[in-house]
Formats: structure tokens, C-alpha cells, sequence
């Protein structure tokens, strides 16, 4: 059944989308941190619908929220009045940090990074962008403009002038030698630089952790120091939390907030988790921001009342439950029990990340040279073992990506890090 499905699969659509595995799998339910494939098999579940199935599969709260509304009405658009709409757009402009907040709902997060593009270059009347080298903000025409990260980037061809600066990974690259304040100071020199040889730009847009790109950022209070140099000329930080919002990291409920010293940003963009499954994404401005536009817009499926309910029943669970906490203490014992794991393993080159977001990096062993098929082996080892993890990296980097649900057990973590255990050994 699954290679039949596999053979439809190509007949109809894109070959460049991508499948992981080298026999693909169908899953076809849920439940808690597990997921089930059409023959059956069950697999404890570390990677979400990438980092999508936030709390866990088959919410009681949130499946019975999607049941009662869609025994209502389902969707209207944004051209009426929507009290689903209205309640989660006031929690999430509560959250976010951001002053005389405004929120505006997408279907992706994609489509948020790109209507944050359109207001940061409508608001500064300048199509030049600054982002780092090593992110990934999806795959409309603009946001892979502004992707640095060649394997999610197929065209040069953008409606924007993009400019790359370091700082979104800490142990590479040319100021990797240096400690955290030096890298600091070395990467806000090379913003100053690229400044001094541009006209001025719209928006510096990062990733607090760079999702794609193998799960790596900068030092806490990188982007403070940016944010003093871009708000001094003016110039807008986008923050994209579409992989670090709600609580993920632990440490925080936004990325942005290990980079605080400076305030919150101008614009915040998020998808994701809110939805728990359902398609939500949104962006979120201080309102002269969000105001800027002088021409009429709507969301035809953006904020529909479905997805409004899902997101408002999801977010309530996880803020009564606290899984930013769980996130901090699970997230925490699972990275130092892989780090023990890791000394014992030559591929491994580091492993990273904060919360239920991890990374980690391989390497052929004694060198600093990526290793694709490492990573491939025990990707396949781990689905052999039952665990589904993600993989990820930029152009000399390769590594493995785990993000299980947020009500991650202290005795799931330890099954799946024995998983991951033994297929890094296999190596």
C-alpha cells in the first residue's frame, strides 16, 4: 500500500518536494508523543510535523474545540466581524512584548515573514533587507530572497536587495575562535560595515534560533546589540519565531527575549505551534507599523474561525500546563543525557540548542567536515529504532533536529535519547 501510494505520489506532484526516508512513510494517527504508520508500526515522535505538533497529538482541548466550532460555522474571512479572531489576536498581542500591539493572521510561516517584508518596506519606503547567513524564512519569492541557506534557496531572482550578516551561528565561520563578547562585538563591527556600503535598509529579519539551519544561533544579547546600531538609523528587526515562539526554548516564551536588554522588536512574526496542526500563522507590530499600508487588504483564509478556535483552545492549555517549564527542565535533562552520549561518538561535533529544541551536529570524525550520510544513517537507524527526529544544516553543516511535543515525559525523553543512542553508535 505505502509503494503504491509512493508511485501516485510522484505522478502528481513536485519532485522537488522532499521526502525523508529512503522507503517514505505514511502516518496516519496519533496520540500524546506517538505516531502511527499505515502498517502499523508506532514511533515515539521528536521532530512534530516539524515543530508544528506543539503539545501533542490528539488534544483532548483542541480536538474538541476544531468538533464544536466546525458544528458552527467554519469560515467567513476577514471581511466580517470574527470573535475567534478578536480573542486569540488579544492574547497573542499580550504576549508578545511589543507596545500598542497589532496582529494580523496568515495561514504560514511563510506568508507571515512575508507580510512582515511588505510592511518593514512599505513603512521604510526601501526594498533592501538585511538577514543572516544561514536562515531560512520560507518559500514564497520573497522569503527565499531573504533565505541564506542555499539548499531551501532555488532562485537569486528577488524583489529585494538582500544583505547577509554573521552572528546566527556561534561555532563557525570567521569569529567562531573568539568568546561570546568578542563574537559579539566582531559581528555588530561587520553590521556597522555593511551599513557604511548600502543605502538604508528596511529591516534586519533573523531567527532567535535558526530552525533549518540545524538548530544554531548567537550568543544571548547578539540581537540587542543590533538593535542598538538598526535602531539608531531607523531601521526595523523582525524577529521570526515561527520555530522558537511559545515557550519552545524554555528559557523563554520568545526568542527575541535572550535579547532583550535593547526591547522587544518592531515586528514578530509566528506559525506553527499555535495551531498545534492547523494552519496559523501571523505577524505582529507595534501599530504605526502595522498601519502603514494605504491600500485595502483581507485574509480570505487567514483568522478563519476554525483555526481561531484550535489556536485559542492550544494556547490555553500550554500556558495553564506550563510547558515553557516543562520545555526548560525535560529540554534540559534530554540535552545533557545526549551530550554524554556524544563524547563517546567521534561524528558528533557539538550538541546545541535550549528547551525541546536541539541540535546535533555531525561531522566525518577528526575533521570539521559536514557529514550528510552520517546524518541520513542515523536518521533511517532511528526509525528502525521507533523515533522520528528531523535533520537540517547550511552549506558546511550538517546535523539532526530534535523538537518533540512540549509535554515531552521524563521517561519519554530517556526512551528516545536511548534510541538516539544507539543509532549514532551505529555509526
Amino acid at each position: 500500500m505505502t509503494k503504491d501510494l509512493l508511485g501516485r505520489h510522484h505522478a502528481v506532484l513536485p519532485d522537488w518536494l522532499a521526502l525523508y526516508y529512503e522507503e517514505p512513510l505514511e502516518l496516519t494517527h496519533g496520540e500524546g508523543r506517538h505516531v502511527w504508520d499505515a502498517d502499523g508500526n508506532r514511533y515515539l515522535d521528536f521532530f512534530g510535523g516539524i515543530l508544528t505538533t506543539m503539545t501533542a497529538h490528539a488534544l483532548p482541548e483542541v480536538t474538541k474545540a476544531i468538533s464544536e466550532q466546525a458544528g458552527r460555522i467554519l469560515h467567513s474571512s476577514t471581511l466580517y466581524l470574527n470573535r475567534p479572531m478578536v480573542e486569540l489576536a488579544e492574547r497573542v498581542a499580550e504576549l508578545s512584548g511589543i507596545p500598542d500591539a497589532r496582529v494580523f493572521f496568515t495561514t504560514s510561516g511563510t506568508e507571515a515573514n512575508d507580510t512582515a517584508l511588505l510592511l518593514a518596506t512599505t513603512y521604510r519606503r526601501s526594498n533592501t533587507v538585511l538577514a543572516m547567513r544561514n536562515s531560512y524564512h520560507g518559500r514564497s519569492f520573497s522569503a527565499v530572497g531573504i533565505t541564506g541557506n542555499r539548499g531551501w534557496s532555488p532562485t537569486s531572482l528577488s524583489p529585494l536587495q538582500t544583505l547577509y550578516v554573521h552572528g546566527g551561528v556561534r561555532t563557525r565561520g570567521p569569529f567562531a575562535h573568539l568568546d561570546d563578547d568578542a563574537f559579539i562585538a566582531a559581528c555588530v563591527a561587520d553590521l556597522k560595515d555593511v551599513l557604511g556600503h548600502t543605502r538604508p535598509p528596511a529591516a534586519l529579519i533573523a531567527e532567535p534560533v535558526q530552525g533549518v539551519g540545524g538548530f544554531t544561533s548567537g550568543p544571548d544579547g547578539l540581537y540587542a546589540a543590533f538593535r542598538e546600531v538598526l535602531a539608531e538609523r531607523g531601521i526595523l528587526w523582525i524577529a521570526d519565531e515561527v520555530q522558537t515562539g511559545w515557550g519552545r526554548t524554555g528559557d523563554h516564551f520568545w526568542g527575541w527575549q535572550a535579547h532583550a536588554r535593547s526591547g522587544p522588536p518592531d515586528i514578530l512574526t509566528f506559525a506553527k505551534g499555535i495551531g498545534n496542526g492547523m494552519s496559523i500563522g501571523g505577524v505582529v507590530a507595534r501599530a504605526e507599523v502595522m498601519n502603514c499600508l494605504d491600500a485595502n487588504s483581507i485574509s480570505t483564509f487567514g483568522g478563519t474561525q476554525i483555526t481561531m478556535a484550535a489556536g485559542l483552545a492550544n494556547l490555553a492549555y500550554l500556558l495553564e500546563h506550563d510547558l515553557q517549564g516543562n520545555a526548560r527542565r525535560v529540554g534540559g535533562m534530554l540535552r545533557e543525557r545526549l551530550r554524554s552520549v556524544a563524547a563517546q561518538v567521534p561524528h558528533v561535533r557539538e550538541v546545541r540548542g535550549r528547551g525541546l529544541m536541539l541540535g546535533i551536529e555531525l561531522t566525518r570524525p577528526g575533521t570539521d567536515e559536514a557529514d550528510p550520510a552520517a546524518a541520513s544513517a542515523v536518521l533511517e537507524a532511528a526509525r528502525d529504532g521507533g523515533l522520528l527526529i528531523g535533520k537540517g544544516g547550511g552549506h558546511d553543516t550538517s546535523a539532526l533536529r530534535v523538537a518533540p511535543p512540549l509535554t515531552l515525559t521524563v521517561a519519554e525523553a530517556e526512551e528516545g535519547a536511548a534510541i538516539l543512542e544507539s543509532a549514532l553508535r551505529s555509526l
